[in-house]
């Protein structure tokens, strides 16, 4: 398992944050010795849980021509038809992937082929679970045409903890199947938009892992 370079920053302010701290304590409160050793196990595990926020774990990914992978690591919250309004402007079969602070937190792409369409939107920052989340908070767009013709639309959405999104995309890139195309820092919900009639492989609740579970076989 490696760290992902989206934490070196936070890594690094979160090390200068546990060192004045502990300096501080050492420093005016040098004959209190239950603080002391409180600190030094408050710093431990703030260092422990930025760490994992930021692990980007060894994994052997499946691919497939047909096949459709799980965007992120999660649980499924959303399998619906209902209307995508920004690109496709019609009904769609929509599944929502809720990642929380505990899950590894890179974004891979579903499928393989060209990004037709790429769009980053400020917003709100609503909680992920929140229906008006998908179209009020802060979120990418983008979609990509299988080999087959076909469009798959996934989107980033920032929740109440994710004050950053990353992309590594832009319209007219070709993707590969289970390679990053973004992150989001401290977990919240990947929707992915296919076409009605998509056979999906999944069920409600159900935990996955990015770039491994399969989501749906393309027709």
């Amino acid at each position: 398992m490696t760290i992902h370079k989206e934490g070196y920053t936070t890594i690094a302010v979160s090390l200068l944050f546990i060192f004045i701290l502990n300096a501080i304590i050492d420093y005016r409160f040098a004959d209190v010795t239950w603080l002391r050793w409180a600190g030094y196990l408050l710093s431990f595990a703030l260092f422990v849980t930025v760490l994992q926020f930021f692990r980007n774990p060894s994994r052997a990914f499946v691919n497939g021509n047909n096949l459709v992978i799980c965007p992120a690591d999660g649980k499924v919250v959303v399998i619906e038809e209902t209307i995508e309004g920004e690109y496709f402007k019609d009904k769609r079969l929509q599944v929502s992937i809720f990642m929380s602070p505990v899950n590894v937190h890179i974004n891979r792409n579903p499928i393989s082929g060209v990004v037709k369409f790429f769009k980053y939107h400020p917003g709100k920052y609503l909680a992920a679970w929140n229906p008006k989340s998908s179209t009020e908070n802060e979120r990418t767009t983008v979609v990509v045409e299988h080999e087959t013709g076909i469009p798959v639309l996934y989107r980033q959405i920032a929740g109440a903890l994710a004050r950053r999104i990353v992309w590594y995309v832009k319209e007219g890139d070709v993707v590969e199947q289970s390679k990053e195309f973004g992150f989001i820092k401290f977990g919240s919900r990947v929707d992915i938009f296919l076409p009605v009639g998509t056979k999906v492989n999944l069920e409600l609740n159900q935990v996955v892992k990015g770039g491994i579970t399969v989501l749906a076989e393309l027709a």
